[in-house]
C-alpha cells in the first residue's frame, strides 16, 4: 500500500527537477509566422561558408573563415527567434550566435543583446550565454551582463527554438517558449533603446569562449557547423509609424510574464543557470546598478 501511495504521489506531484521545465502555459513563437531566409536576411561575411536549402541555413567555421548574416532592416522592438542546432563533439573556442546589435551604426558605442552557444570539449555540455550590452565599446571596456545556462536537453541532437523578445519595458530570453531570463528596463542608462539589426554568426573566439580561453578551437575537427531554420522576426521596425505597438511575451498586451511563465523561469534558473553576473563577487557592481536596485 505504501509503495502504491508513493507512486500515486509521484504521478500527481512530479518532482520540480524532473528533467523538463514546468509548462509556461503560453507560446509566443506561435504568434509569428516563419519567414524565408532570403526574405529577412542577407549574408554579412563569409559567403563561401553559408548555404541555404529550403529555408534552412547552414553556416560553418574552418581554418579559413567563419560566416555571418544580418537582417535586411533594423528594429526598435520585436520578437526575434530561430530554431538552431549546433555541432556535437569538440567545439571548444567556437561561438554560434543569434543576436541584436547596432555595432555597424554606432561603432565603438553600440548596444547588443546576445544568445550565444559557447563551444565545449568532449563529454561536457554546451553553455548557452545570454548577454546585454548598453553603449559598449570595442576597447575591452564593455560591461557585460552575462547569464549562462546548461540546457535541460542536448542542443546537438535536434533543433530547438531560441528567441529574444525586446520591448521598451524589458528583454526576455526564451528557449522553446520557456522564459529563461527577464532583463527589465530600470533606467535609460542600463537599457538598449536605439534601433538594432538581427544577426547570426559562427566564429573563432578561442581567447574566451570555453572556460575563459583554457581550451582553444582545434581545426583537426573542422568544419564546425551550425544550422538555423524557422526564422521569426516580428515587431516594430525602425521605419514603423510611432503608433506601432511592441509585442509581448505573454497574453498581457502591456508586457510582463504570467505567474506560470515566472514559475517556469524560476525552475530554469534554479536548476540550469551556471553563472549570473549579479552574483559574481569579482565584478564591480557599481557599474551594474540593476543588480542592486529594486
Amino acid at each position: 500500500m505504501a509503495i502504491f501511495l508513493s507512486f500515486l504521489l509521484i504521478l500527481l506531484f512530479p518532482s520540480a527537477n524532473a528533467g523538463w521545465p514546468p509548462s509556461p502555459g503560453y507560446w509566443p513563437s506561435s504568434k509569428f509566422r516563419p519567414m524565408s531566409f532570403y526574405k529577412g536576411f542577407r549574408n554579412l561575411w563569409g559567403p563561401g561558408h553559408q548555404s541555404v536549402d529550403q529555408n534552412a541555413l547552414t553556416i560553418w567555421l574552418d581554418r579559413t573563415s567563419g560566416s555571418g548574416f544580418k537582417s535586411v532592416k533594423p528594429f526598435r522592438s520585436g520578437y526575434f527567434g530561430a530554431s538552431i542546432k549546433v555541432q556535437p563533439g569538440y567545439t571548444a573556442g567556437v561561438i554560434t550566435a543569434f543576436y541584436l546589435s547596432n555595432n555597424e551604426a554606432h561603432p565603438g558605442f553600440h548596444d547588443e543583446v546576445d544568445i550565444e552557444f559557447l563551444g565545449t570539449t568532449f563529454g561536457k555540455p554546451y553553455t548557452l550565454q545570454t548577454n546585454v550590452y548598453i553603449r559598449g565599446s570595442g576597447d575591452g571596456k564593455i560591461i557585460g551582463r552575462e547569464m549562462k545556462f546548461h540546457l535541460w536537453f542536448d542542443p546537438t541532437k535536434d533543433f530547438h527554438h531560441y528567441a529574444i523578445l525586446w520591448s521598451p519595458r524589458e528583454i526576455i530570453f526564451l528557449v522553446d517558449d520557456v522564459p529563461i531570463r527577464r532583463y527589465p528596463r530600470k533606467s535609460d542608462a542600463t537599457f538598449p533603446l536605439r534601433p538594432m539589426w538581427l544577426y547570426g554568426s559562427i566564429w573563432d573566439a578561442s581567447s574566451w569562449a570555453t572556460e575563459d580561453g583554457k581550451y582553444k578551437a582545434d581545426y583537426r575537427y573542422q568544419p564546425f557547423v551550425a544550422k538555423y531554420t524557422n526564422f521569426k522576426a516580428g515587431g516594430c521596425s525602425a521605419y514603423a509609424p510611432t503608433w506601432c505597438r511592441p509585442v509581448s511575451a505573454s497574453p498581457f498586451r502591456s508586457g510582463g510574464l504570467t505567474s506560470q511563465q515566472r514559475r517556469a523561469m524560476r525552475w530554469v534558473q534554479r536548476y540550469h543557470m551556471v553563472y549570473n553576473y549579479c552574483r559574481d563577487p569579482k565584478r564591480n557592481h557599481a557599474l551594474t546598478p540593476e543588480c542592486w536596485t529594486k
